[in-house]
Order: C-alpha cells, then sequence, then structure tokens
C-alpha cells in the first residue's frame, strides 16, 4: 500500500496526541486534512488554525462533502480509542473506505526511512523527544513523531531539513494493542517493561513477550539500547543485532559524579570513555536514564557526543512531564502525566528531593478503571509518598465501569497524613481551603483542564 495515492485524509480521534502528529505531517505534505474528536481542546484549536476541518459531533452528515465524495482519493485514520458503536466509523467502512489504525499509518510512514523506535511503559515520551532535539541541534535530517508537545518546539512533530531517502525518523513504540509491532526500526531503545494495559495483555508475561517480539523486530545489523534491569528478560533469544544496556549506576553506559541543584542534575556518563559535566535542561532523578538512553541513539546516529552534551542541555522538556506551571515567591505548581505507580513513585520522589521543607499536597485522577482495579495498592503505596492528597474520580477514557472499582479502592489504603475525596465539581473548593506550598497535578485523564483554574487560584491566595 502506499499513502501518495492519496489526496484526503480523515482522522477519526484527531486530537489524540499520537493522531494529531501525523495529521500534521500530512498537512506539511499538502494533502487535506479533516477529523473528528470529542471535545474541542487546545490541541484540537492549534490544528484547526493550521488548515485543518474538525467537526465534534459524531454524525455521518458531518463528514465532509470532499471525504464523502472522494473515496478512492481518501485514508481514513482511527485511534483504537474510538468506541465499537461510533456511527462515522461504522458508515465509512460500509461504504468501503481504506480504513487504517494510527500504528499501521506509522508503521507505513517509517518503513523506508532510517528509524528509531523509542519503546517502553515509561519514559518513551521524554526519552523520544530528547532523541528528537538532540538530532534537530545536530541539524541531521529528521522527523519526529512525538507523544507529547515539547517545550522547545511547541509540537508534537517536530522536522529539520528535507525529507530524503537519508532521513531519520523517530517515533514513539507503543506498547497498547501492540501497535510497536507494526514498526522494524534500525535502532530501537527499551526504557522498561512493567505490567500496564492488562486490559489488553491479561497478565505481566504476555506484556514481556510483546517486548521481546518488538526487539525481534529490530534491522539485522541494527540496534538495542536496554535498560539493564530487562536486559537479561527480554533478549536471550536476540542474534544479528549490536545490543548495550544502561542504567543510572551500571551497565555498559552509566551515570557518576551526578549532583543535584534545585533538582536539575550533573553527571559525567561512561561508556563512550567519560564524557564530563552533562546538565540537564530538565529535573527528574529518572530523566538522567532517560538522557542516557538518548545520547546512546543519537551518538549510533551520527551525532558527535559535544553537541549531545550540548543538546541535553538546552532540551527544556515535554508539556505535562514534570512541568512548572507556577514558580511563585510562596508556592510552587508542578503538573505531570504520570499514570502508573512507578511514573507516580518517581516523580514524586524527584518532587520531595528538590523541595525537602516544602508540604506536598498531590491532586491524582485516576485513569481506566481496569488499571485502577489492576494497581491499587500500587496507586496507594505511591500516592502515600505526598503529605496530603486531592483523589478525584476514575478518568474512564474507552472503558465502561466496572462494579466494585472506583477511586475509593485506593484511597482506603493511602497513608499520607491528610487525605481528601473529591469529584470534578468539589475539587476546586476543597483544594482552595487547604494550605498550599507545594502542589502537583497528575494523572493521564482530563485533570489538565483544571491547570489554569489551579494556578490562578494559587497567584489571587499567595501571590497577589
Amino acid at each position: 500500500m502506499r499513502l501518495d495515492q492519496y489526496d484526503n485524509i480523515y482522522f477519526l480521534g484527531i486530537g489524540g496526541i499520537g493522531m494529531s502528529a501525523q495529521a500534521r505531517w500530512f498537512i506539511k505534505k499538502g494533502l487535506r486534512v479533516f477529523g473528528y474528536d470529542k471535545t474541542s481542546t487546545a490541541l484540537t484549536e492549534a490544528l484547526q488554525a493550521e488548515g485543518m476541518q474538525i467537526h465534534f459531533n459524531d454524525a455521518v452528515e458531518a463528514i465532509p462533502a470532499l471525504v464523502k465524495d472522494n473515496k478512492e482519493k481518501t485514508l481514513v485514520i482511527y485511534t483504537p480509542a474510538i468506541p465499537k458503536d461510533h456511527a462515522e466509523h461504522a458508515y465509512l467502512q460500509e461504504q468501503g473506505f481504506t480504513i487504517l489504525k494510527r500504528s499501521e499509518v506509522l508503521g507505513l510512514l517509517t518503513k523506508n526511512y532510517k528509524t528509531i523506535a523509542v519503546a517502553g511503559t515509561h519514559g518513551k515520551t521524554t526519552t523520544s523527544s530528547m532523541v528528537a532535539h538532540i538530532l534537530k541541534v545536530a541539524n541531521q535530517n529528521m522527523v519526529a513523531f512525538l507523544g507529547g508537545i515539547t517545550t522547545n518546539y511547541e509540537s508534537n512533530l517536530v522536522m529539520n531539513g528535507e525529507v530524503t531517502k537519508e532521513t531519520v525518523v523517530v517515533v514513539e513504540a507503543d506498547e497498547f494493542d501492540r501497535s510497536f509491532l507494526k514498526l522494524f526500526p534500525e535502532i530501537a531503545i527499551i526504557t522498561s517493561a512493567d505490567p500496564d494495559h492488562l486490559d489488553i495483555y491479561g497478565d505481566h508475561e504476555s506484556v514481556i513477550t510483546s517486548f521481546r517480539d518488538f526487539a525481534k523486530q529490530i534491522n539485522q545489523n541494527g540496534s538495542l539500547i536496554i535498560h539493564e534491569s530487562i536486559d537479561q528478560l527480554l533478549t536471550t533469544e536476540l542474534s544479528g543485532i549490536n545490543k548495550v544496556n544502561y542504567s543510572m549506576s551500571r551497565g555498559d553506559f552509566f551515570a557518576e559524579h551526578i549532583t543535584s541543584k534545585g533538582g536539575f542534575f550533573e553527571f559525567d556518563l561512561h561508556g563512550f570513555g567519560k564524557v564530563q559535566h552533562i546538565t540537564l535542561g530538565i529535573p527528574g532523578f529518572h530523566n538522567v536514564e532517560n538522557a542516557i538512553a538518548a545520547a546512546i541513539a543519537t551518538h549510533k546516529a551520527g551525532v558527535d557526543l559535544a553537541t549531545i552534551k550540548q543538546a541535553l542541555t538546552t532540551f527544556k522538556g515535554v508539556k505535562r512531564r514534570f512541568e512548572f506551571i507556577l514558580k511563585g515567591n510562596h508556592v510552587t505548581y508542578v503538573d505531570d502525566y504520570a499514570h502508573h505507580p512507578t511514573e507516580i513513585e518517581a516523580f514524586l520522589r524527584s518532587l520531595k528531593s528538590m523541595y525537602p521543607r516544602k508540604k506536598l499536597t498531590v491532586i491524582f485522577q485516576p485513569h481506566l478503571f481496569t488499571r485502577t482495579r489492576d494497581f491499587a495498592k500500587g496507586f496507594a503505596d505511591s500516592l502515600s509518598i505526598a503529605d496530603e492528597l486531592f483523589l478525584m474520580e476514575i478518568y474512564p477514557a474507552r472503558e465502561l465501569p466496572i462494579p466494585g472499582v472506583d477511586a475509593d479502592i485506593i484511597f482506603k489504603d493511602v497513608t499520607c497524613k491528610i487525605k481528601t475525596r473529591c469529584s470534578k465539581e468539589d475539587l476546586m473548593a476543597k483544594l482552595s481551603s487547604s494550605t498550599i506550598d507545594l502542589v502537583a497535578t497528575v494523572g493521564a485523564g482530563d485533570i489538565d483542564t483544571f491547570i489554569q483554574p489551579i494556578k490562578k487560584m494559587l497567584i489571587e491566595k499567595y501571590e497577589a
């Protein structure tokens, strides 16, 4: 199948972070891009400003005439988050349109290029964004399809130079729905393989098997960069590729002489000999490891060590990944997308190390009924790092409710000093009655809609 046979691209779920990156690619290539999404967001507004026609009601009559009347020249791309009873999806199927999943299109987009694919249950977005930034600073021909909005470029599509056969493509290799098995990279990073998406996989062993299958798809003589903790678990059957491992303190590549100033780290990197005094432009213990993986991948892609060091210093991060919303004289507010216990623990421990004398208030919105059910104890343990917790209702996303599964199964085991259950309707009132000097919003649902109201409240109460 050739993507260049289409003039129109129609996205079902265009506001998704991975979908919107592809939408931006196609409109930059000169195609007409249309789309549906459930709600209008800042991202869909940005896409509309870039020339895309988007509507927000699931109705066959809302499908543009240019799409309906040009079946042979229209490609429909959908996200697995689209519900099974979606009217437009059903209509387009009945009419015989070519319909592909986002992951299938990503496989087609990357198959003719040297691809760097970043996989892992945690760290994909930050690590792939670091890779993209390093390549761009090095002025290499590159395209990156990212799972977050980079602060440096205010986009989830990062490009540099002309697209030629020498172009390097950077992608997130998403394990959800086994999407990453559509990719055949030249260089792959695997950051982690913790249990997640058990609604898809059933158990952790199936997750592990899927990551093993992904590793087997690396091109012959290609490279695998894998976290030392999962190296032996995933790579026993691999052959014909170059493999190195990394971690914070051991492996083929590791950090030494780590120092921290206000949560921002400087370290020496061992593995290339020694690269001294790398300074990260973003905080967080976990980002030292992400930076090591990105450095190895980009060096294998031809970037010199001096440029890698410079780029890591100027990397400003990704929206909703350890993002500082407010640094006031009296209060600090940080937002993070963490939605798995391991991610929450890493984020909160980093915050605690940065501000050891401040009371840490956390507002958490669980994401998915199945994830809440599967990891309730882990969520309770990681959230207990907070001094005060506001726990919201579960954000269902694509799921229907599960009897007996709600935020209370987390709440009952949280051991922090102060904990409060709240809804979207009463969050602001309950939060404003608390005393705050360090606060974090955490979660992957629509908790981001509270960022600006919380910031406004904090400024008025503490900074005015």
